[in-house]
């Protein structure tokens, strides 16, 4: 017999988790002596405290541990255990990218710094108009028309405020500055009167998007774009839907300094 003590040093656990497994039913003391209440294990439970240590090296925990044990499910818990493993080996992956692009920021003395993360883009209803304009400058003068078209028709209509998500989406799927084939999109609470060039339509929900913000004039924002394909490349995802940009902050409401603009970039992602 042993010792709780000496039993711990055999087994590399410490006494407070042999005497967590005990309170759990896991690993109980051959012998608690009534007076002393010192507790003692026998050299036939040191295999048991192995499996455990091996099963919490392996990431169970103590429900599961408790179940294979007693012999249920096991094939099951290993599979599922292993999936979950290799999320969260991808999900590190990802973590070390991103400390690397800060990284490469800092070697290479960059003064802007874009943060990337992934996250859902739920569905949503817009009035929506596409067409082919020349470069970004046209996007002062069409898009305002657009929503004087769409007003026109519908006075009543009340667009999301809550928050607002006015976007372009890209259809040529890549970035460029000229002839560029755009989709106007406005968030809206229920359909209305369409017109000849301006439609109605649900989007659907994205499930995982690499999104980044870029504050400053849009013809900056090459640099947001060449800064998230990279980030994207690296992580070893796959674009899955057509980017878009998301206006937060523009010329309506910071007129006086573009510097100020603020514009979100999303890119539907997946991993192949």
């Amino acid at each position: 017999m042993y010792r709780i003590g000496l039993f711990s040093k055999m087994t590399k656990v410490t006494i407070k988790a042999l005497r967590f497994y005990e309170a759990e039913g896991l690993l109980i003391p051959d012998y608690i002596d009534s007076e002393s209440g010192y507790r003692y294990y026998s050299s036939s439970q040191l295999p048991l405290a192995y499996r455990i240590v091996s099963l919490r090296q392996c990431g169970f925990p103590v429900a599961q541990i408790r179940q294979i044990i007693a012999g249920k499910n096991i094939a099951k818990l290993f599979v599922e255990q292993r999936s979950k493993l290799e999320e969260e080996v991808v999900e590190t992956a990802r973590r070390l990218t991103s400390v690397n692009h800060y990284l490469d920021s800092v070697a290479n003395a960059e003064n802007t710094s874009y943060d990337i993360v992934l996250k859902e883009l739920p569905s949503v209803l817009v009035y929506s108009c596409r067409m082919v304009v020349d470069s970004y400058d046209d996007y002062f003068t069409v898009i305002p028309k657009i929503g004087e078209e769409i007003s026109r028709a519908n006075p009543d209509l009340c667009c999301v405020d809550d928050p607002p998500y006015c976007f372009i989406m890209y259809h040529d799927g890549e970035y460029r500055d000229q002839e560029i084939d755009i989709e106007f999109c406005e968030a809206v609470a229920s359909r209305g009167k369409e017109t000849e060039r301006i439609s109605f339509k649900e989007i659907p929900a994205v499930k995982q998007a690499a999104c980044v913000m870029h504050k400053g004039p849009y013809s900056a924002l090459s640099y947001a774009y060449g800064a998230l394909f990279r980030w994207i490349e690296d992580n070893k995802l796959i674009m899955a839907g057509n980017p878009r940009e998301s206006y937060i902050d523009g010329i309506w409401n910071k007129s006086h300094s573009e510097n100020e603009w603020l514009t979100e970039l999303q890119i539907p992602v997946t991993t192949g």
